[in-house]
């Protein structure tokens, strides 16, 4: 008994984390969603203004593909932005570390005694963490910037716009089968159960709870498409 306890105290403990996964995580379950509720609310308020179905399938894949492109432009540019800053601030430490050791050496362990260290152990914590990797450990506790919430802007673009991609294909799948006066019906009904899959799957990468994570996603993509249908049925009678 005492060496199979000795055993599991000795084997090394690899906890994963849900917050390793927020980089990528983030950006799919974002273009994912807006590829269902913005696909989908075009179509619904295509199909709602009595277009005919030729319409609504090009009105869809218009929306996949420009949805896409622009997701990945804009995931891009934000990340890279952030990417810039983060670069900035590096930037900045590390000359502060070349030109002010000790005072960079004095803020690292203020900010461990402010964790609850004590001064002097603060301080050995510091100096040791600097021996080792100064930058890093001011990057980490100074400025947070961690490995896993670093800026990746190709990693987030090629993540939302294959999200969007894989979100918006159901209803203009649809769209090309069923005749256009069922196609609200369907394309309503086929999003409303993607979003359900959606809701429960980024729930469950994420560690949240299934049941909010799946009626928040309900709720604005049914009241988007609900919206845009009737501002389709609206225009489209007047026009």
């Amino acid at each position: 008994m005492d060496v199979q306890t000795d055993t599991a105290i000795d084997q090394p403990h690899h906890a994963v984390h849900y917050v390793n996964r927020v980089g990528w995580l983030r950006a799919t379950v974002l273009g994912a969603n807006d590829g269902i509720v913005s696909t989908a609310s075009l179509m619904t308020g295509i199909a709602a203004s009595g277009a005919q179905s030729h319409t609504i399938l090009l009105t869809g894949i218009a929306a996949l593909v420009a949805g896409a492109m622009s997701m990945a432009a804009g995931e891009y540019v934000s990340v890279s932005a952030q990417s810039d800053t983060e670069r900035a601030d590096l930037a900045k430490e590390r000359h502060a570390l070349a030109a002010q050791p000790h005072e960079e050496w004095a803020e690292l362990r203020d900010i461990y005694v402010e964790r609850g260290l004590t001064s002097d152990l603060a301080g050995q914590v510091a100096q040791q963490l600097m021996a080792a990797d100064a930058l890093g450990a001011h990057a980490r506790d100074e400025l947070g910037i961690s490995e896993s919430a670093t800026a990746r802007p190709v990693q987030a673009a090629l993540a939302s716009a294959a999200s969007f991609a894989v979100g918006a294909a159901p209803p203009v799948l649809v769209a090309a089968i069923v005749p256009a006066g069922s196609a609200i019906v369907a394309i309503v009904g086929l999003s409303l159960l993607c979003l359900v899959l959606l809701g429960y799957v980024g729930a469950r990468l994420g560690g949240a709870r299934v049941l909010r994570s799946i009626l928040r996603t309900l709720f604005w993509g049914a009241l988007a498409m609900a919206v845009t249908a009737g501002a389709g049925h609206l225009f489209g009678a007047a026009i």
